[in-house]
């Protein structure tokens, strides 16, 4: 029913719709068959302005037709569109020619109306018309170029390319006074210009670079390299760079932030040194402006040739080095340093200083092989520095102290006659850790920095580990040094307690003369060496540990070699023993006016051995009778026990081997079996009795010690 109803008046609603359809249809095929004949008559007499509107209005109302192409006249007045557009693109293609001919140099005095109004329309036609008119443009304002710089002529080499920048430059302000009207803003003509000039320009360098190679010295290299960055860095404030991702630019990769040395926020040259001196390489950096999307536009040219930099930086940096050689040994060691620590060689500063100039300055140049080849340079002169300055200037040590004799030894000169080292050469020793230090410190920062300024494809390739362990081992040369002369100075004391008659001491006194000769050794030398260690305590701290670690084994060396002994000679030896291991205890901080606590991994060491040889000397003062109580007390206060030390104690006990052989094989039976380990040992011993005899001697000799302390 309602269908029915409805049914005329959804008839006149098709009937209005399709009605209204056709008039619309008729008024557009009205205005597009006007539009056409109105195109092609003001496409004949060149009036581009109104063609311009036309035109557009002309392709828009085309777009309503593209369904009724089937009907004849509608596909006769989209061909006469299609014809009027080409028609449109080879006349001015011909204006243009005309304005401005390829052959030649005549120019028109000012801009074309009718040119400004044909880039209009060109705008609205194929894209291609719009690229040919670009490309002929360009080429005839750039032709002059071509010619004044040719490969021949002598403003084209590299000593002159300042007239190159110079030339641009007046050609751009020329455009705009005379065409910067004519082209729309879009198509950015001057930028275009500048980047056309830019792509000539480089490939006449490489050209020409390549015919005369052998001309090319390293400060005509980096001048022409300024003045080129500085070029491009004058186009990044200009332009936007906005054309160069038509494609022109795609093989010229986009440098890494660091490279730029345009951006406002680089630090200058002065601020870097002195960041380099502090070893303040990693200090937070301000964000990093954009890109310069002009970087390397031109100065990619120059990449092939940067191995003549590289040799030049070859070549100052060995004679930097050669100079720091003969510097040392004009001027001599540094002088004794006792207020701030070792004085660092002001030569590495110097080297480093050199280094961040040269760093910065390739990665100016490059940022991909050419600073790989400088890595390679930096390593080789990191190396010679080490070798040369430092390991090279360490004092060698002399064997003369084995020409003492044993009587001067008896006599116990206080070490006189032993060869050590004079405070100058003890200053240089630390002078040259603390320098090998800073190297080591800034070799690792130095890494970093390479790693910041490279390609990141290349990143992998840079590593400065070796350089780092060659200055290590510096470090432990010296200490190293520094302990053995230590420890020598004290040898003669050593020998002298060893060859003294222990047997025949009748009773027990002060300490004795070679305990006071070694804290004079100490006494001398590590103060010395503490005030010139004092900006690297760490490496102080391993001179004392690797003392202990050297000294206390001997002294129980030459404690087994003091035999026989007598009781009061043992209690003697052992005042002696407590006496040396206070020393040590304190040896960190001997003679300083600030009174530190030693570390604790050196307390460890020195308790731990000083300990060993006084229960040591416990075990020689006990009577060895009854044996298992002897050979039991020996297995409690000797945990490391075995029959090697055992032996070694009886024959300072002044034991008959027909004696030691029962003793030995009663403990060898006592000894705790290994899978018990220490703590089973420990156990087993704890039920040994001890002597009521052994216990009086021993109070009596802490009181004593006391007593003297």
């Amino acid at each position: 029913m309602v269908k029915e109803i409805t049914r005329d008046i959804k008839q006149l609603d098709h009937a209005k719709r399709h009605l209204t359809t056709s008039i619309t249809t008729l008024n557009h095929l009205h205005m597009l068959a006007g539009g056409v004949d109105s195109l092609e008559a003001m496409t004949r007499r060149r009036q581009y302005g109104e063609v311009a509107n036309l035109l557009q209005g002309v392709m828009n109302v085309l777009e309503h037709f593209y369904k009724y192409m089937g009907i004849p006249q509608i596909r006769q007045l989209s061909e006469r569109v299609k014809a009027a557009q080409t028609e449109l693109g080879q006349q001015i293609l011909a204006d243009f020619e005309e304005a401005f001919p390829s052959q030649g140099t005549k120019r028109p005095g000012g801009p074309s109306n009718v040119l400004r109004d044909a880039c209009l329309v060109a705008n609205i036609l194929d894209p291609r018309i719009k690229q040919e008119i670009i490309k002929k443009f360009i080429k005839q304002h750039l032709s002059e170029y071509l010619v004044l710089f040719q490969e021949n002529q002598d403003v084209a080499w590299l000593d002159k390319i300042d007239r190159r920048y110079a030339w641009i430059k007046r050609q751009l302000v020329d455009y705009e006074e005379k065409y910067g009207r004519m082209f729309p803003r879009e198509w950015y003509m001057t930028e275009r210009i500048a980047v056309e000039f830019c792509h000539i320009t480089r490939t006449e360098l490489a050209k020409i670079m390549r015919t005369r190679a052998k001309e090319i010295e390293v400060k005509l290299l980096l001048f022409a390299i300024q003045r080129t960055t500085n070029f491009e860095g004058f186009l990044a404030k200009r332009f936007s760079g906005c054309t160069l991702t038509d494609g022109t630019l795609k093989k010229l990769e986009s440098p890494p932030p660091s490279t730029n040395p345009f951006l406002e926020d680089e630090p200058a040259p002065e601020m870097e040194e002195l960041a380099m001196e502090k070893g303040d390489l990693d200090q937070p950096k301000k964000p990093k402006a954009p890109d310069n999307p002009f970087h390397g536009i031109v100065s990619k040219c120059f990449e092939p040739h940067l191995y003549v930099y590289i040799e030049s930086q070859d070549k100052n940096l060995g004679e930097l080095i050669d100079r720091f050689v003969a510097d040392f040994k004009a001027q001599g060691p540094p002088k004794p340093n006792t207020d701030e620590g070792g004085a660092v060689l002001p030569s590495c500063a110097d080297l480093f200083v050199y280094y961040k100039k040269c760093m910065v300055q390739c990665s100016q140049l490059s940022t991909g092989e050419p600073m790989i080849a400088l890595t390679t340079i930096f390593q080789k002169y990191l190396r010679e520095y080490a070798w040369k300055i430092l390991s090279g200037n360490l004092p060698k040590t002399t064997s003369s102290s084995g020409g003492l004799t044993i009587s001067s030894l008896l006599k116990e000169k206080e070490g006189s006659e032993v060869a050590k080292f004079t405070l100058e050469e003890l200053c240089l020793i630390c002078s040259i850790l603390s320098t090998a230090e800073y190297c080591l410190a800034t070799t690792q920062q130095l890494e970093e920095k390479l790693k910041e300024k490279v390609d990141v494809s290349l990143i992998e390739r840079i590593n400065l580990t070796g350089e780092m362990d060659t200055f290590s081992t510096v470090i432990s040369s010296s200490i190293q040094l520094l302990v053995q002369d230590l420890d020598a100075a004290c040898d003669p004391a050593l020998t002298a307690m060893s060859k003294m008659q222990w047997q025949n001491v009748e009773h027990v006194g002060d300490q004795s003369p070679y305990v006071t000769s070694v804290i004079l050794h100490i006494k001398q030398n590590v103060p010395i060496i503490r005030d010139n260690l004092a900006s690297t305590r760490k490496y102080f701290t391993q001179f004392c540990i690797k003392f202990a670690n050297s000294f206390i084994p001997k002294f129980i060396t030459h404690l087994f070699k003091c035999k026989p002994i007598s009781m009061v000679g043992a209690e003697q030896l052992l005042l002696d023993t407590h006496s040396l291991k206070m020393v040590l205890l304190d040896l960190p901080s001997i003679g300083s006016q600030v009174v530190r606590k030693a570390p604790a991994s050196y307390t460890k060491i020195v308790v731990k051995g000083m300990t060993r040889a006084e229960m040591i000397l416990k075990v020689v003062m006990a009577p060895h009778e009854p044996l298992v109580v002897f050979v039991d007390n020996y297995i409690k206060l000797l945990t490391d026990c075995n029959t090697e030390t055992f032996q070694k104690i009886l024959d300072m006990k002044g034991l008959k081997r027909s004696e030691q052989s029962s003793m030995l094989e009663l403990l060898r039976q006592r000894l705790p079996a290994p899978p018990s380990g220490p703590e089973g040992s420990s156990s087993l011993s704890l039920l040994a009795p001890t002597p009521e005899q052994e216990s009086s001697r021993i109070r009596k000799l802490e009181k004593l010690i006391k007593k003297r302390l």
